[in-house]
């Protein structure tokens, strides 16, 4: 029987799809994840194809790795509400690594008056295996390091981190897109201050720039900047987003077939995109060696964005993401689709948000997304073969917004978090000059060099992220709380907890310090029957886990005890830090008492945390007011289960 139920585990782990299909709500989710489906399907489409042209294989590829590993996903990713596909960041970084193992001059041939041109096909053909490549290598590495149980390394990506990073990527991507733009030929640069070349390149050919794509571009970037302002003001009212992204793409399809726009313009196009799915071929294997540094940097950067989108809209909707086993569903994404001519994929954030908020519920929505793309590619690709390269480019920058909206954060963390704002700028400034600098670095190491890297990545949580944890109770007749563990003496008080924890609350371990906390309280494995709140056992990557009704959020549910537990009280005196992450992650849970010294209330008040549902008023000097205040007040909230 246990041999049993450890298979089962494994199997509903590895296979996440199996724990909620099954019992699947038709009719109320069915709606909403058909038209969240289309609606992020209408975007996959003009992103794939513009998002190729910044790993730098042909524009069908894009659509290709907008299919199977969306398809993918569906059964072994673990969150509800991220749209895995292309993503600018990761194709920039696999762009590079196809330039620099495929350049231009390798295919370099004579042409008339001694002047030499670039065989483009076979170039192409080149850069696609280079590509490919590196993706099968991506994909291997995510899906040891979620067997080998990596995930935690989610921990160490802070916010402020993954921000600086995508902010500067952003940078690069913005840069790239310029030359497409004006509608000028340049070399496409790597490596450090690669930046500042391409924006020397486009200034010495800026006498050359062809004024209708021009026009055609900056058309398209108002368009696209009025259609999204409009969605985001209007997001209340409108029953789904207005795509504006595939308007531009149809519009300016027809205008350029209608007008010949390529022969008689020079306006560059799309070009063949060929009918229909190809047949799966081996990766070139010969080229891993290579490969392998940029892989595992591309790795660990597409892992951090999914797994920040994931824990974002899981904390938002009261569901947990499992860390390690969103590295095996990244993996496998990427190395089985790989064998069908795909590049590395991770979540989107724009789309992710319009997945969510057309209301998709399920991972049903991404499994119809793929579908339409699926669609597209089979039946009327080559529609889109007359498209201006310079609406993808429009596409691309109006979608890179978002980031350069980030730099907003500045004056934010400038009055909070002065070391968190180093560490965002920090991570920009060094990322804008040398977007590769992970690459870079890890292509210098030795095999001794990734089993130290490893191995101190693997120990070091063990060691350092393992404070002490206790339930507090009583000693009788006196103000005195203890470990109830340590002693005896000690005793609950009846309907109260108190917790306690000997560390600082920061980004690498506040997800651990509310975990330890639930454990404490003893989240039992039963199932608790009622007409909303039924709990049904989820396995998720071989661990077994609680899954309960949307109707109620987690923190809700957590406080829906068989224990009658009224109040849980955080006693903060041993804790001396806090930082803006371990804050959001503590302020999610629903505590209704705190004790905490002055030094660390003065760091909460900087930290903006005192705002409804957390007020100054459930703060106390001692865990005893608290008590006091806990037994004494008329006002405490009681979980319905324990009335």
């Amino acid at each position: 029987k246990f041999k049993t139920t450890k298979a089962k585990s494994v199997v509903f782990g590895f296979l996440p799809i199996l724990t909620w299909l099954p019992s699947y709500p038709l009719k109320q989710y069915l709606f909403g994840d058909i038209v969240s489906g289309i609606s992020t399907g209408v975007m996959q489409l003009p992103q794939g194809l513009a998002y190729a042209m910044l790993a730098a294989v042909p524009p069908v590829f894009g659509l290709y790795s907008s299919f199977y590993p969306v398809l993918l996903y569906t059964f072994f990713g673990t969150s509800k509400h991220i749209s895995i596909g292309t993503f600018a960041v990761i194709s920039l970084m696999i762009g590079g690594v196809a330039v620099r193992e495929a350049p231009d001059s390798m295919f370099a041939v004579n042409g008339t008056n001694a002047s030499q041109v670039v065989d483009f096909e076979a170039r192409d053909a080149r850069r696609v295996e280079v590509v490919v490549a590196l993706t099968t290598l991506v994909g291997i590495i995510q899906f040891v390091l979620g067997l080998l149980r990596f995930g935690f390394l989610a921990i160490y990506l802070t916010e402020p981190l993954v921000r600086g990073f995508t902010t500067a990527a952003a940078v690069h991507v913005s840069v790239s897109q310029i030359k497409y733009l004006l509608g000028v030929h340049t070399a496409r640069f790597n490596g450090p201050l690669s930046v500042v070349y391409s924006l020397d390149a486009v200034f010495r050919n800026i006498a050359s720039t062809n004024v209708v794509t021009l026009i055609i571009g900056l058309v398209c970037t108002v368009f696209l900047y009025f259609i999204k302002d409009l969605n985001e003001r209007f997001k209340k009212k409108l029953p789904i987003p207005i795509p504006g992204e595939i308007i531009v793409v149809i519009v300016s399809t027809g205008i350029s077939y209608g007008m010949v726009m390529s022969e008689n313009y020079g306006v560059e196009v799309v070009g063949n995109i060929p009918t229909g799915l190809l047949p799966p071929k081996i990766p070139d294997f010969s080229v891993f060696p290579n490969l392998f540094p940029d892989a595992f940097a591309i790795a660990v950067v597409g892992f951090s964005i999914a797994i920040s989108l994931a824990k974002t809209f899981a904390l938002k909707h009261g569901y947990s993401v499992d860390g390690n086993q969103e590295l095996i569903a990244l993996g496998l994404c990427n190395f089985v689709s790989s064998f069908f001519h795909t590049f590395a994929v991770t979540a989107s954030m724009s789309r992710s948000l319009v997945q969510e908020s057309t209301g998709g519920h399920t991972e049903i929505a991404g499994l119809l997304a793929s579908l339409l793309v699926l669609l597209v590619v089979v039946a009327i690709g080559f529609v889109f073969q007359p498209l201006p390269t310079t609406v993808l480019a429009a596409i691309i920058m109006v979608n890179l917004l978002g980031m350069f909206r980030q730099m907003k954060d500045i004056p934010a963390l400038w009055r909070t978090s002065k070391i968190e704002l180093v560490s965002v700028r920090g991570t920009s400034f060094g990322c804008v000059h040398h977007i590769y600098l992970t690459s870079y670095y890890l292509s210098k190491m030795n095999t001794f060099n990734y089993i130290s890297f490893l191995h101190i990545f693997l120990f070091k949580p063990s060691t350092k992220y393992s404070p002490k944890n206790a339930l507090l109770g009583q000693i009788p007749d006196t103000g005195l709380y203890f470990d109830v563990d340590e002693y005896e003496e000690a005793e609950e008080c009846s309907g109260i907890k108190i917790f306690q924890s000997n560390t600082s609350i920061y980004f690498a371990n506040s997800d651990l310090y509310v975990s330890a906390l639930k454990a404490k309280l003893g989240v039992t494995r039963e199932v608790v029957a009622g007409a909303k709140k039924q709990k049904d056992h989820v396995y998720t990557n071989g661990q077994m886990t609680e899954n309960h009704a949307e109707s109620e959020s987690e923190d809700d549910f957590f406080l829906q005890r068989l224990t009658p537990i009224h109040t849980i009280v955080l006693d903060f005196t041993p804790v001396n830090f806090i930082d803006s992450v371990g804050a959001k992650t503590i302020k999610s849970v629903n505590i209704l008492c705190w004790c905490c010294a002055g030094t660390l209330l003065s760091d909460l008040r900087t930290l903006k945390f005192f705002c409804e549902p957390v007020t100054p008023d459930l703060i106390f000097p001692t865990i005893h007011d608290a008590v006091l205040h806990c037994k004494h007040s008329r006002d405490v909230p009681v979980c319905p289960d324990v009335q």
